[in-house]
Parts: C-alpha cells; structure tokens; sequence
C-alpha cells in the first residue's frame, strides 16, 4: 500500500483553509492546518516527514514569505505552493527567488489544485 503524501496547509482565513483540506483529503492526501507562518513554523519543527506546503501570502504576523525565508534558512528543502488573491506583479519575482514550485490564484479550484500539487510533487522527487 502507498503511503499518503502529507500536506501542511497554512492560510488565515477558515474557510479557505478547511476548503483546501477538504480538497486534498478527497484526493488522497493527509494534511496538518495552521492559521499563520508561526504556528506553520512550529509545526515543520515538530513534524517528520511533510511532503508539501500550501501557504498563503498574506498573514499576520508571520506571513508567507517570511515563512518561506524561515524554513529555507533552516536548510528545509520541502515544496511550497503559494496561494494568493493579489494580482501584485513582484509577487512572481519573490516567489521565483524563494524557489516557490506553484502560485495558485484564490478561489482555489480543487482540479487545478490536485494537478499542481501532482506535479510539483513529482517534480521534487527528481
């Protein structure tokens, strides 16, 4: 039997956040839920064995960037996907630095979110 990937999903906004889960859980995925990049944060230090995040951008008071730049300074190589509302163009730019695999413009869509997250998965194994 295949083990499940498991998904930490970081964004503010309930709704958004348990969508998303819902969204992963009905494609075979196992997820972890945090409501900001600090509590995001103490979860990746305690938890073995994350495959992926989905983060969004904006939140306070530890948003998705700062995030990002934490793990990586922690030599944490894991996949993220940003998820975002903005149309903001330097968006892409810091995204790209922080070697972001996917952003996903909000509202999610569950088929864009199940192949983005195959692919970047996928991607990360070579």
């Amino acid at each position: 039997m295949l083990e499940k990937h498991k998904i930490l999903v970081v964004e503010d906004n309930d709704f958004v956040r348990m969508q998303i889960c819902k969204f992963l859980n009905d494609g075979g995925y196992d997820t972890l839920e945090s409501t900001d990049g600090g509590q995001a944060l103490d979860v990746v230090s305690s938890e073995n064995g994350l495959d992926l995040a989905i983060v969004d951008v904006r939140m306070e008071p530890i948003n998705g960037f700062e995030f990002i730049r934490a793990i990586r300074g922690d030599d944490i190589i894991m996949p993220v996907i940003l998820v975002t509302g903005d149309d903001n163009p330097d968006l892409l730019g810091e995204a790209s630095k922080l070697g972001v695999g996917a952003i996903l413009k909000k509202p999610v869509q569950k088929d864009r979110l199940i192949k983005m997250i195959s692919r970047t998965l996928h991607i990360e194994k070579y």
